[in-house]
């Protein structure tokens, strides 16, 4: 395992959002797996979807408006409205990892289908929670962005646990990002993100529902658009520091801007 990604070259480093909308939620992101075409949910699989447009240099915009798909199966139970177990705007809203009143605040744009953002937290996450986050120096956003329909079907899987879960599911997403995508088949998809969950403790019904749920679904897309424009995010993984966007880099490259900020 290497100390660190080569990736202080943006266009090294970053995966860039297609550059056909329309496609963005068809067609996981280019990690040596083959794509499948169509992209419907599996026969006889009941998984909410939404439209999730990329991130292109215009942002996303009012409207690409979110809109929950059909379940694929006509004979599916109708996906879930409400649940008790959960509500889905507080699911969406940001997670905290570090001390709520740390100096600095860093935020992570990361897609879950992205080699470069499952290179970040092989190589980079790591040493900046041991070093600035657990020590009180640094409050820590990950943020997803949806470039495929998998990297939102991970999405709400890693959120349905709610915060106390949450980072601990997102690691063992990037770390087994080759494994759950596995063929790039719908269906093979689903069941490794659902064995994912299990293995942090969840039920199988609390994952049937948050991955039948439109408004789940519907929340996270929105949540992305909004802070996807508002930061002008147009590739993963990509950095916002104390409000300062920063292409994917080193930790040496974090220590710097880090400690610089520290020392003012």
């Amino acid at each position: 395992m290497a100390d660190e990604p080569v990736a202080d070259d943006p266009a090294a480093g970053e995966e860039t959002a297609p550059e056909d909308d329309t496609a963005a939620a068809d067609t996981p992101a280019d990690n040596g797996t083959p794509a499948d075409d169509t992209a419907d949910a599996p026969e006889g699989e009941d998984v909410a979807t939404a439209d999730t447009p990329a991130a292109t240099e215009d942002a996303p915009s009012d409207d690409a408006a979110v809109a929950a798909e059909d379940t694929p199966d006509a004979d599916a139970p109708d996906a879930v409205d409400t649940d008790p177990v959960f509500d889905a705007d507080a699911l969406a809203a940001d997670i905290v990892q570090g001390e709520a009143d740390a100096p600095i605040t860093v935020i992570e744009y990361g897609s879950f289908t992205c080699p470069h953002c499952a290179d970040f937290y092989e190589n980079v996450h790591g040493k900046l929670k041991a070093n600035y986050i657990d020590t009180g120096k640094v409050r820590f956003i990950h943020r997803e962005v949806y470039f495929d329909r998998f990297g939102l079907w991970a999405g709400m899987v890693a959120r349905c646990g709610g915060p106390q879960r949450y980072y601990g599911i997102v690691e063992m997403i990037y770390d087994t990002q080759r494994e759950w995508i596995g063929s790039g088949e719908n269906a093979e998809v689903i069941d490794n993100l659902k064995k994912l969950g299990r293995t942090a403790g969840l039920g199988n019904d609390q994952i049937d529902d948050c991955l039948k749920s439109e408004p789940l679904a519907e929340a996270l897309v929105a949540a992305y658009q909004t802070n996807a424009e508002a930061d002008e995010v147009t590739g993963t993984p990509s950095f916002v520091i104390n409000g300062e966007k920063h292409p994917n880099m080193s930790y040496a490259s974090f220590t710097e801007i880090l400690d610089g900020l520290l020392a003012e």
